[in-house]
């Protein structure tokens, strides 16, 4: 099977690996002049292409082919507290892109108990798992928002807020399928705190079940979307 790599700038006939992409793919894994390889862009396009120059420092790719992929007819976003221990974190990015999601939030709530986040090694990690699996859209990555801001800018119908808390919830997968769209809002170790919930409340948020388990943030998370697939592919 043909080598993959992510070309976001990819606009002509031709493209030229980065230099450490050249590296990886003329020394690593021996590419050479007329050998095939996949090229996506994160934005639908997938091409099949053929390596023209075989420069360590600069390979260049030709285009031989291509194909958009559209959107799936609904849009799945998940807001999630980040853990203290980032490698979890990651974790969920890889398997979420994997399995197809759309946008990830990254929230910080009163119990959160990381405050601070740098994207650029979950970027990377979302691309390396756009290559693996064979996606052809590239999820959004937000920037740690704070609950209080983020609760006010999603659309509450077809927004939903996991918790632990005493009170009537409804399993996702009852709702999952309302609309064009599901965001699902997931909070830290400690959960949500109630007057987080009463907000989300307030504005017209509906509380859900994932299930009789208490499951870890980065688990929760993963298992909403994969909820949202399950119910909407029924």
């Amino acid at each position: 099977m043909p080598h993959t790599f992510y070309a976001p700038d990819l606009n002509g006939p031709t493209y030229t690996l980065p230099e450490d992409e050249s590296k990886h793919a003329v020394r690593v894994l021996r590419l050479g002049v007329g050998d095939a390889v996949v090229l996506v862009n994160g934005r639908g396009g997938i091409f099949q292409a053929e390596v023209a120059d075989a420069n360590p420092k600069r390979c260049q790719l030709r285009v031989i082919s291509q194909e958009e992929v559209k959107r799936r007819a609904y849009f799945v976003h998940v807001a999630v507290a980040p853990t203290k221990n980032l490698d979890r974190m990651e974790w969920l990015v890889e398997k979420a892109v994997e399995i197809g999601v759309d946008r990830i939030t990254f929230l910080r709530g009163s119990r959160s108990e990381r405050r601070e986040l740098k994207l650029e090694r979950l970027e990377k990690i979302a691309v390396s798992a756009l290559k693996q699996s064979g996606q052809a859209w590239l999820p959004q990555l937000d920037e740690l928002t704070d609950f209080a801001s983020f609760v006010p800018t999603v659309e509450p119908t077809t927004t939903f807020i996991a918790h632990l808390e005493e009170g009537e919830r409804t399993a996702l997968s009852h709702v999952a399928a309302q609309g064009a769209g599901c965001c699902v809002l997931i909070g830290p170790e400690g959960d949500f705190t109630p007057q987080e919930i009463e907000l989300a409340r307030q504005r017209g948020i509906r509380p859900v079940t994932l299930g009789a388990s208490r499951l870890r943030t980065e688990t929760a998370a993963l298992a909403a979307v994969h909820t949202v697939h399950v119910v909407r592919e029924l």
